[in-house]
């Protein structure tokens, strides 16, 4: 099973905890079958055995299938805190279900199999996980644990999280205050993920630079994965009929035809894209577009990467 699995193929696999484990088991797999086979995704469980090292806690069973030798860990090292940041309001529940079309996706489902696949590929590494839910506020704020009971918490609100609706009153988008919270609340280096569409209500630069200033004080690293349904909301791709869109997070209807606003939409959306790239990059924090028609690498790839610079 390979990573490019998308939102349309995972609803049949069961619980949200064995779907991670088949997308990132599919996930290192194919990383070993492409140009980053030499990329190590060697897990915290064992480390290369050290030339004089006592051999009772060597792994004779690994040795058989590698011509290797491993140390067995048995310590509970935390390597990493990791902070798993998911926006929860009206806008990811873009796009709504429509009638005749099955297993449809929507942007928080995304994030939701995202930071799964992210917390069974930190456990895997014993690393300490928390997760924080935000849309005009902090809804919840977890610190970050490693332990097995605390794992089970994290999926249990991650499957409540994928079953919920789109809320009967609107929550709009605050990025800018939830970033604030959160910087308050990690008082350890920490990895800290971001998944928002980024359509933040409030959306000022200035605010947005002073809450991303806040997260690298305390020099955490951070990445920010940009999740969009890219065809319709950053292309606008639609038939050049008659539609009724409406705000999400306003309610505000508009009644037009496509191809009326596609030119100054698109450029509107890609200044905006821009400015969020800039702000990012002033302060060394990844921007990752994740197009939640795409399957899972393009999300895992710059997490393990950015996890294997922090060791």
């Amino acid at each position: 099973m390979e990573s490019q699995l998308d939102l349309t193929q995972i609803h049949t696999l069961g619980n949200l905890e064995f779907i991670a484990k088949q997308v990132v088991e599919g996930f290192i797999t194919g990383l070993h079958k492409s140009p980053f086979h030499g990329f190590s995704v060697e897990f915290a469980e064992h480390r290369l055995y050290n030339t004089g090292e006592s051999t009772r806690h060597i792994d004779w069973k690994l040795y058989g299938r590698t011509e290797k030798l491993f140390i067995k860990r048995y310590e509970e090292e935390t390597n990493l805190r990791c902070q798993i940041v998911i926006d929860t309001s009206s806008s990811m529940y873009f796009p709504e279900k429509e009638a005749g079309i099955k297993n449809q996706g929507n942007k928080l489902a995304f994030s939701v199999y995202c930071a799964a696949a992210f917390v069974e590929m930190l456990r895997k590494q014993r690393d300490a996980i928390g997760l924080t839910l935000f849309s005009d506020q902090v809804e919840l704020h977890t610190p970050s644990k490693s332990s097995i009971t605390h794992q089970k918490l994290l999926f249990s609100n991650l499957e409540r999280l994928l079953q919920s609706k789109k809320p009967t009153t609107n929550k709009s988008t605050n990025a800018i205050n939830a970033l604030h919270q959160v910087a308050e609340n990690i008082h350890k280096r920490s990895l800290v993920i971001i998944l928002s569409d980024m359509l933040d209500s409030s959306f000022n630069q200035n605010s947005l630079l002073s809450a991303l200033q806040h997260l690298k004080h305390n020099k955490h690293e951070v990445i920010l994965f940009h999740v969009s349904d890219k065809k319709h909301e950053l292309d606008f791709e639609f038939d050049n009929r008659l539609y009724t869109f409406v705000d999400m997070e306003t309610n505000e209807e508009v009644k037009l035809y496509p191809s009326q606003i596609k030119e100054h939409y698109v450029k509107s959306m890609n200044e905006y894209k821009k400015a969020l790239q800039l702000k990012c990059g002033q302060y060394r924090i990844d921007f990752v577009e994740a197009d939640i028609n795409v399957g899972f690498q393009q999300v895992l790839l710059p997490f393990l990467i950015k996890r294997s610079k922090m060791k």
